[in-house]
C-alpha cells in the first residue's frame, strides 16, 4: 500500500474494491486523507413553488457558492410537514411550500463564507427563483434546520408502509419519475409517493408508501422504477449497493459486456466463490 496521491504504476486495484460489497476480498489495511475541520459552517432552507425554481437554486448555488458548497439536498412538502409533525423540529420558515432547497456551506474564514452567502441569497430573491427563505444565525440553528433532511426517514414512518428506493438520475428528472410512479395508483387506494436527497450529487430518495404491506403496491413499483430510472441514463443505486435485494435487478441497468467483465474479475479473485457468496452477482 502506498500514501502517494500521485502514483500512476497501472492498474488502479484499489478501486476493484470499491463497489464490490465485499465480493473480490477483505481489505486489512488503509490510508486516509483527513481534511481539516471547516471553521465555517452555514446552512440556508428555501422554499420554492415548483421543481423548476429548485433547479435553477442547485445550478445557481453551485455557480455563485462555488468551494464551500458542502451540501445541496431537496425534499417536497409532504416530507416536511411528516418530519416537523413526527420529530417535532421547529419549522424555520412563515408558510409551507411545494418544495424546499437546502444549502450547506464549509469553509475557513467566516465573514467570508458569511458575505458570500448572503449575497447569493439576496441574488436568489431578487431573481425570483424561491418564495421564502432562512439563514441559520448559529451552529446550534443550522444543526437543527439541517437536522429536517437528516430525520426524514424518521418522519416518514408513520404515514404507513413505506417502500424505499435510492437511485440517481439526471436532475430533470427526478419530479418526472416522482410522477410516473404516482399515475401508477388510483387516488383512492391512498398511496403517496415522495421524493428527497442530495439533488447536488443526482442522489434521489423514494418512499412509495401505503397503508400497509401489499403484494400489488409491490407489483406496481418493481421492475417500472429501476426500469424508468434506466431509460433516464441514471442508476439503480446510488449510495446504497445492490447486495441481494437488488441482485436480479441489476442486469436492467448493466449491459451483458459489463456483466461479464464483473464475473471474470470475481472468478479471478474469487475462484471458489466464498466471498460474501450471492451478494452483487448470481
Amino acid at each position: 500500500m502506498t500514501t502517494m496521491r500521485k502514483d500512476n504504476t497501472g492498474y488502479d486495484l484499489k478501486q476493484l474494491f470499491i463497489g464490490s460489497e465485499g465480493t473480490l476480498g477483505i481489505i486489512t489495511e488503509v490510508a486516509l486523507l483527513l481534511p481539516a475541520l471547516p471553521k465555517s459552517v452555514n446552512v440556508v432552507l428555501f422554499g420554492c413553488n415548483n421543481f423548476a425554481d429548485v433547479m435553477s437554486m442547485v445550478s445557481y448555488a453551485k455557480k455563485e457558492l462555488g468551494e464551500i458548497v458542502s451540501a445541496c439536498e431537496f425534499m417536497d412538502e409532504l416530507t416536511m410537514r411528516s418530519v416537523v409533525k413526527t420529530v417535532n423540529i421547529p419549522y424555520p420558515l412563515s408558510d409551507y411550500y411545494k418544495y424546499y432547497f437546502l444549502v450547506e456551506t464549509s469553509g475557513m474564514d467566516e465573514n467570508h463564507d458569511r458575505e458570500k452567502l448572503e449575497g447569493f441569497v439576496e441574488r436568489s430573491f431578487e431573481g425570483g427563483r424561491c418564495a421564502d427563505g432562512v439563514i441559520a444565525a448559529n451552529r446550534n440553528q443550522a444543526s437543527t434546520i439541517f437536522s429536517l433532511r437528516e430525520m426524514v426517514a424518521v418522519g416518514l414512518r408513520p404515514l404507513g408502509h413505506n417502500y424505499q428506493f435510492d437511485v440517481s438520475v439526471p436532475i430533470t428528472e427526478m419530479d418526472v419519475l416522482i410522477q410516473q410512479i404516482k399515475d401508477r395508483f388510483d387516488p383512492d387506494e391512498g398511496v403517496k409517493v415522495v421524493g428527497y436527497g442530495h439533488i447536488g450529487d443526482n442522489d434521489l430518495h423514494v418512499h412509495v408508501i401505503a397503508p400497509g404491506a401489499s403484494s400489488s403496491v409491490e407489483d406496481r413499483i418493481e421492475p417500472f422504477i429501476y426500469e424508468a430510472v434506466n431509460e433516464m441514463g441514471g442508476s439503480i443505486s446510488s449510495e446504497h449497493g445492490i447486495g441481494y435485494q437488488k441482485r436480479d435487478m441489476l442486469p436492467i441497468n448493466k449491459q451483458p459486456e459489463i456483466l461479464g467483465t464483473m464475473r471474470l474479475m470475481k472468478n479471478t479473485l474469487d475462484p471458489k466463490g466464498i466471498l460474501n457468496p450471492n451478494k452483487l452477482l448470481q
